[in-house]
């Protein structure tokens, strides 16, 4: 049963987060990388995004204690719902970084997607559908290129979250503030290692061009 929903966008430190609650005995932590290795969690994801489908949310979330990253960040409401007990937590980062950070990564893979389409069926076509469908052509409506466009809907993103769950319910985290504050919220003892920093930018495009089957990603 999930304890903890992450409602920050890819990009805002959503991997260390998620080392982080592993590592506070939140784990496992469900994320967008069990998507991407998984067949049976891609066509699950499939139905609920692309086709619609009514998910169950207990069964998406079967033997994960968190979620984070991904499709959570834009399902956090009917998580919540279904998981009433959980915290919320949303991880921010500066707006200007945070776009350079994502247009350097995550939409290299959908721009490769849009100018080479990937072979119909495969996991990299699948891949591109559900990620362009909830995000790229969903969030931010076909416009993520438009740089003060997308920085807008990123800002609009968190403060909708803050205002449906209620800010007393909420804990808005940078993870550069590091342990406390996120031990702090959950009621956890602060490890003494040094709060994990995972999945940087260069880390992200190597993850990218495995995942599309390709080459390093382009930054250009």
């Amino acid at each position: 049963m999930l304890k903890l929903i992450n409602a920050g966008l890819g990009r805002t430190g959503t991997t260390s987060l998620k080392v982080a609650l592993d590592r506070l005995g939140l784990g496992p932590s469900f994320h967008m990388f069990d998507i991407v290795g998984d067949e049976q969690r891609l066509k699950q994801w499939e139905k609920i995004v692309c086709d619609g489908e009514r998910p169950d949310w207990e069964a998406v979330f079967d033997g994960y204690s968190s979620a984070v990253d991904g499709p959570c960040a834009l399902y956090y409401q009917g998580i919540s719902e279904a998981f009433p007990e959980a915290k919320v937590i949303l991880t921010v980062r500066d707006p200007e970084t945070w776009y350079r950070s994502t247009y350097d990564t995550l939409y290299q893979f959908a721009l490769r997607s849009m100018e080479n389409p990937p072979e119909p069926g495969s996991q990299q076509a699948r891949l591109f559908r559900v990620t362009s469908t909830m995000v790229w052509d969903g969030l931010f409506g076909g416009r993520f290129s438009d740089k003060d466009h997308a920085i807008e809907v990123y800002q609009r993103h968190n403060e909708e979250v803050v205002r449906a769950m209620g800010a007393d319910n909420v804990l808005v985290y940078d993870v550069k503030q590091g342990w406390e504050p996120l031990c702090a919220f959950l009621g956890a003892e602060v490890p003494q290692e040094d709060f994990p920093r995972a999945n940087d930018s260069a880390a992200m495009r190597q993850r990218i061009a495995q995942a599309a089957g390709a080459g390093p990603v382009s930054t250009g």
